[in-house]
């Protein structure tokens, strides 16, 4: 541990940079999935569809992959080059957005079909019953699944260290490279620290899940 102490500051700031992959990666996948799933319910046929592929293509790529596209391919063909925080952050986010949505959808499936047609029949559109009756009850029904989600972002955030973002697992590899004596204790210490975002968000899971289970 005694390497851990001496480089704390290089420690802190990896493990920043885990909670503002986690973060921003978090954030735009809540948007990308939420626009997703919205087009998988879509009464329009063609959104449906380009939806259903959107989340079967990028589910299916490995994330390895996403981020070196997006870190030495994008930066080729776009007018400017983003920092690879930057990059990394759009790359988790456009992986994690399919199981964002999916989740999304499992919710408004488990909605009664019913409340949808009262709303329909008192004259609501689409957009006023998907936002004002169906995604209200079925956001706090996924909340679990999505915090399911949002920790496995949190490991897959160790994916850009390899990607020049010197987050957490990028800062262990660093140490344990200068410092082959003591590697266990190196990889022991960063996983607590993984495990201090880990744990509470499974810990929330599991409170609101008992919470939903007595509501229903």
């Amino acid at each position: 541990m005694d390497v851990l102490i001496a480089n704390a500051d290089d420690v802190f700031a990896g493990f920043l940079m885990t909670l503002r992959l986690l973060l921003f990666g978090g954030l735009g996948a809540m948007v990308i999935g939420l626009i997703v799933a919205t087009m998988r319910i879509s009464p329009v046929a063609s959104l449906r569809a380009f939806a259903t592929v959107y989340t079967e293509l990028v589910r299916n790529i490995p994330l390895t992959l996403l981020l070196f596209f997006m870190v030495f391919v994008l930066p080729l063909i776009a007018t400017s080059k983003p920092p690879y925080e930057v990059l990394a952050s759009i790359g988790l986010a456009i992986y994690t957005s399919p199981f964002v949505a999916e989740a999304l959808r499992s919710g408004i499936n488990g909605v009664p079909v019913g409340q949808a047609e009262a709303a329909r029949s008192i004259g609501l559109a689409f957009g006023q019953t998907l936002t004002l009756i169906v995604l209200p009850q079925a956001l706090r029904m996924v909340v679990p699944p999505l915090i399911n989600v949002f920790i496995a972002l949190t490991k897959n955030t160790s994916v850009a260290g390899g990607f020049f973002v010197v987050e957490l697992f990028a800062t262990a590899r660093q140490l344990t490279n200068a410092n082959g004596q003591a590697v266990i204790p190196i990889l022991i210490g960063v996983a607590c620290f993984y495990l201090l975002i880990t744990i509470p968000l499974g810990l929330i899971a599991g409170q609101i899940e008992k919470k939903v289970r007595v509501l229903r």
